[in-house]
This record gives C-alpha cells, sequence and structure tokens, in this order.
C-alpha cells in the first residue's frame, strides 16, 4: 500500500538521497531539507520502496507537500 511522506513545515529542499527504486529501511533519511538555516532530515518511516520522488533540491515546500511516496515492502 503506497504512503506518502509530506512536508511538516515550509522549507527548502536541501539534498534528495533516494530515487524510485530504491528499497529503505525505517529510520533510513530519504531527503534534507532547510528551514531557517537549519537541516531537517526528512526519515522514511516504515520499510518499502520508493516509488516516486516529489521533488528536486533546490524546490520550496509547503506544509502538506508530498515529498515521497514509498510502496510497503521491499518491493514495489
Amino acid at each position: 500500500m503506497p504512503t506518502e511522506i509530506r512536508a511538516e513545515m515550509v522549507a527548502q529542499v536541501h539534498s534528495v538521497l533516494v530515487e524510485p527504486g530504491h528499497p529503505v529501511t525505517a529510520g533510513d533519511t530519504l531527503m534534507l531539507l532547510e528551514s531557517m538555516k537549519m537541516e531537517i532530515p526528512v526519515l522514511a518511516e516504515a520499510d518499502g520502496t520508493v516509488m516516486e520522488v516529489h521533488v528536486a533540491a533546490g524546490d520550496v515546500v509547503y506544509e502538506g507537500d508530498a515529498l515521497v511516496t514509498l510502496h510497503g515492502g521491499t518491493s514495489p
């Protein structure tokens, strides 16, 4: 079942560390956001596979914006 990871605040995407097809484990860092000169890691909430990355480095995201879609388990 797909799970969307969403932004919790307004921030700029500093770097994206995964791409579609990438397997992740709960707690893995998917990307880094920057807000108020602080880097904020975005973590995988569960094991799965990255289905889609909705943002790129340099993008500005707003609270509630989709960042990454994961598919549960280790294969889509």
